[in-house]
């Protein structure tokens, strides 16, 4: 991946996607602990050891970032935060990038409650899309859901990703491993981009 492709910055109005940075530590904190509650039972856990090994601790902010960072630099993942309105009210991340003959990546996404619902994670999952499909060239875009998830799951419905399946027991997620509901959009679905689709759609039910 090179510098055409990362690091970018995307905007749709007043959603942005940025690159996540050192700096955001205290915003982003203060989103994710105000939001504790509601993002625990769908944020990825850390299984427990085998036994007699010890349980790896979680990264800290400043790990983490640099853990994204590496992985952008190697071509792997697109760690960006989700900007409204220039404030820091969440997070996407394109991980799983794989060239060859698959040429897919997979979307993952958290965003602040207090401004779920305002259309910020569907236009921001739409920006991040439409970027694989046309600057890096990605054949197939993935997001896999907890089937409990209602607000996630309307994002996907309300962009037009298909679903396919179940992963059974997926990823430990909340303590334990739980199934995950797979939907996809290839870049034949839309061939005039998602954001273009996800406007129409919009404006059709404004009116």
């Amino acid at each position: 991946m090179n510098a055409y492709y990362w690091p970018v910055e995307l905007a749709e109005g007043p959603v942005g996607l940025r690159p996540i940075r050192q700096r955001d530590r205290h915003a982003w904190r203060e989103v994710n602990q105000r939001n504790r509650d509601w993002l625990r039972p769908w944020e990825a856990t850390i299984p427990p050891p085998p036994p007699g090994h010890l349980q790896p601790r979680r990264p800290t902010f400043r790990q983490m970032v640099r853990h994204l960072r590496a992985e952008a630099q190697a071509g792997r993942m697109m760690p960006f935060v989700v900007t409204y309105e220039g404030r820091l009210v969440g997070q996407l991340t394109v991980a799983g990038i794989t060239w060859g003959s698959m040429c897919s990546g997979n979307i993952g996404y958290w965003v602040d409650r207090e401004v779920a619902g305002r259309g910020v994670m569907p236009t921001a999952v739409a920006l991040a899309t439409d970027h694989c499909f046309r600057a890096l060239g990605l054949h197939r875009v993935e997001i896999c859901i907890r089937p409990e998830n209602g607000p996630s799951r309307r994002v996907v419905e309300k962009l037009g990703f298909r679903p396919e399946g179940v992963r059974p027991r997926y990823l430990h997620i909340d303590g334990a491993w739980r199934d995950h509901l797979v939907f996809a959009l290839t870049a034949e679905d839309v061939p005039d981009g998602l954001l273009a689709s996800w406007r129409e759609s919009r404006g059709a039910s404004q009116k």
